[in-house]
């Protein structure tokens, strides 16, 4: 989110103190800013918003993230030149609620939540340039990595007093465009990372930092499998003609700089216009200065000729618009966890996370605004390989009841000493979650 504003007077407001401004009751702050997630449910509905979203962002000069949804619209309101909220943040919500409101659409605050990744490190200096270059993520401070694109986990980086044994059986699968795969092996492995195996060359990449966190690289390379009738493979994607700007990664994605916002506005707004028309679902992420598509996402099916006649005329309409695509900035991320009992771990990561089941070992933010989730099956126990834990952001008012739900689907509590502010959460077979609140935090610290 920009903060252009020329205001010296920031106003800056914790967490506790923007919630209490906010008349509205709409918006929850999360790990990074205060979020509103407004449901719309007919067509076109979130496109009107998103227009209204920038009349008022431009009066106010100062822009918020947008997540544009079939089903909803997410909007996320943060003021980076005070590291956090303001009152022009509470002012742009109510002003963004007054909208929602005149539109006829409904807040869904509880269905709110950021992921975020937490690795448990020795040396974490040593370990950070790998994770900045396989995620693309940016240093913030002296513990965290960042997305710039503020779309996928942030990981902070907690710095062990001694070593501890190997805590989850979780991996990273960060999926990249096929043609930027190869410099970003090569620039972790400079970056103090190591190849652990060869055996999926060329489908994907098992990296490892200086202490053995594991993350696969993936690019759609050597894909092999049948698809069912009327799927487009990732090769027959990359050979069509009218979407080089486009790259196959978790479904296929595109990403255009604006420059400035209304730009991405009129071009979003088009996108979902054109994806309502053809019956496909679209999902945008409209930052200040670029806007990022994905069509074909395998929570709504992969990639069929539908979803690639829409990303044709996605792209046409950007290069009308004279806009670059940037297509070296797109990853999506994926969690994996081994497990002995799929679909005991599936059943409590579900109720976790509030997430969606797929098929017998996948799992979904039914937002796409998380991480998905992959269950993979394991013939035999074997040694717990990582010290990444999840970290779940989610508002105050439902933090008991996401944790009640997480251990009524065989989770136990394995500590909640900080309670509410997070309480770590273990699934049938011991990888963890911390369930965080931001509410009280600043006081804590």
């Amino acid at each position: 989110m920009s903060t252009e504003s020329d205001d010296p007077v920031t106003d800056e407001l914790t967490p506790d103190q923007f919630e209490h401004a906010d008349t509205t009751g709409h918006w929850r702050v999360l790990s990074h800013g205060a979020c509103a997630l407004f449901r719309t449910g007919t067509p076109g509905a979130g496109a009107v918003l998103l227009e209204d979203v920038a009349v008022l962002a431009d009066a106010a000069n100062h822009h918020p993230d947008v997540d544009l949804r079939p089903d909803g619209v997410v909007v996320r309101c943060v003021s980076h030149d005070v590291g956090g909220l303001s009152r022009r943040d509470v002012a742009l919500a109510q002003d963004v609620s007054a909208a929602a409101d005149r539109l006829g659409l409904t807040a869904d605050p509880a269905a709110l939540q950021d992921v975020e990744l937490t690795i448990d490190a020795t040396d974490r200096e040593r370990i950070m340039p790998f994770w900045a270059v396989v995620l693309g993520h940016e240093r913030a401070g002296d513990e965290d990595l960042l997305d710039p694109d503020a779309r996928w986990p942030g990981i902070w980086f907690q710095q062990m007093d001694e070593p501890r044994p190997l805590r989850n059986r979780l991996h990273l699968d960060v999926f990249v465009p096929h043609d930027d795969r190869p410099a970003r092996v090569e620039a972790a492995l400079a970056a103090g990372g190591r190849l652990t195996t060869e055996e999926f060359v060329p489908q994907w990449w098992t990296l490892a930092d200086p202490e053995g966190n594991e993350a696969d690289v993936e690019a759609w390379e050597g894909f092999t499998d049948e698809l069912p009738e009327g799927l487009v493979s990732p090769d027959a994607f990359r050979a069509a003609d009218g979407v080089e700007d486009w790259r196959v990664l978790q479904g296929a994605c595109a990403r255009y700089r604006t420059g400035r916002f209304h730009t991405g506005v009129d071009l979003a707004a088009s996108a979902q216009r054109i994806a309502d028309d053809a019956g496909v679902r679209l999902s945008t992420d409209l930052r200040f200065g670029h806007v990022t598509f994905r069509v074909g996402a395998p929570e709504d099916g992969w990639i069929d000729d539908a979803a690639l006649a829409v990303a044709r005329r996605i792209q046409a309409a950007a290069r009308a618009a004279d806009l670059e695509p940037d297509p070296r900035a797109l990853r999506d991320v994926q969690l994996t966890f081994d497990a002995l009992d799929v679909a005991a771990v599936q059943r409590f990561w579900a109720a976790a996370l509030g997430y969606t089941t797929r098929e017998d070992t996948d799992l979904f933010d039914p937002l796409l605004r998380g991480p998905a989730v992959f269950i993979q099956p394991m013939a035999e126990p074997r040694e717990q390989r990582n010290r990444i834990h999840v970290d779940a952001f989610v508002p105050a008012d439902v933090a008991d009841e996401r944790v009640a739900a997480a251990v009524a689907a065989g989770g136990r509590v394995v500590r909640d000493a900080e309670a509410p502010l997070w309480r770590t959460v273990a699934d049938p077979e011991g990888n963890e979650i911390d369930i965080a609140v931001s509410i009280g935090r600043e006081d804590h610290e």
